[in-house]
């Protein structure tokens, strides 16, 4: 995790080199880099051991099985978000942040799916959660709606990486996809389909961009509601007793 900077280092970018003394992070780099290439399910500790050129029996000396191999996996992508900088605006701070997870969890697909089901946090997924808790809770949240806002949001930038990764391969030709789409699709059966694809068939292509901003800014409009409700719901006891002491 990185805070205050709008740059971050790909958690697999590091090269095995046999000539190397076999470390933690030499193992979780390689393992990141078998996941961004073939996925979990081409994951294994004897496949990893032969990438790593060491024997499978090794790895145990620095993971002590395939859990904590997948926990310190997401540990060292989690560490890729970048935070903004202390005092940022809760909402800019929210849309930074989760700009940056999608970038991280876009380089290494298979991250959404598992980062939320790990029982265990390592260190970077305790400080992230931590400084955006403690940010949120700053701005006025409580620590149930900080807790909501934190979930909704994560729920969200998942839940849109998930989707992209499926859709990428049908949004790859563009106007031309959406034109051979519309091509054969019964139009009086469905007409509400023709004008979406009429839509796209005329215009520049998929934003994913623009698409993922569309959303997130809708959930931060809703949290900013209920932020503001709850701070005016706090007030009224304070109001109601100063007017009874006049």
């Amino acid at each position: 995790m990185k805070q205050g900077t709008g740059t971050t280092g790909k958690a697999g970018d590091a090269k095995p080199n046999p000539r190397v003394g076999l470390t933690r992070e030499r193992v979780l780099r390689t393992a990141i880099k078998l996941a961004d290439e073939g996925g979990l399910q081409g994951l294994s500790m004897r496949e990893l051991g032969r990438e790593a050129g060491v024997e499978a029996m090794s790895l145990y000396n620095h993971v002590t099985s395939k859990e904590d191999l997948l926990d310190g996996m997401v540990d060292l992508v989690v560490e890729e978000i970048s935070l903004p900088a202390t005092g940022t605006d809760w909402r800019r701070f929210m849309v930074q942040r989760a700009s940056s997870a999608r970038q991280a969890f876009t380089r290494h697909p298979w991250v959404a799916a598992l980062v939320d089901s790990r029982i265990r946090s390592g260190p970077a997924r305790l400080r992230y959660l931590e400084s955006v808790i403690g940010m949120l809770r700053g701005a006025g949240f409580t620590v149930e709606l900080a807790a909501r806002a934190f979930s909704l949001v994560d729920s969200y930038v998942y839940g849109f990486c998930r989707q992209s990764s499926h859709v990428d391969d049908a949004h790859s030709g563009g106007v031309d996809a959406a034109e051979a789409f519309l091509s054969v699709l019964p139009q009086e059966e469905y007409p509400n389909l023709a004008a979406m694809a009429a839509m796209q068939a005329s215009g520049p292509g998929y934003d994913e961009e623009s698409d993922f901003e569309f959303g997130l800014d809708l959930i931060l409009d809703g949290l900013q509601r209920m932020l503001e409700a709850d701070r005016a719901n706090r007030r009224k006891p304070a109001a109601a007793k100063q007017a009874k002491a006049k």
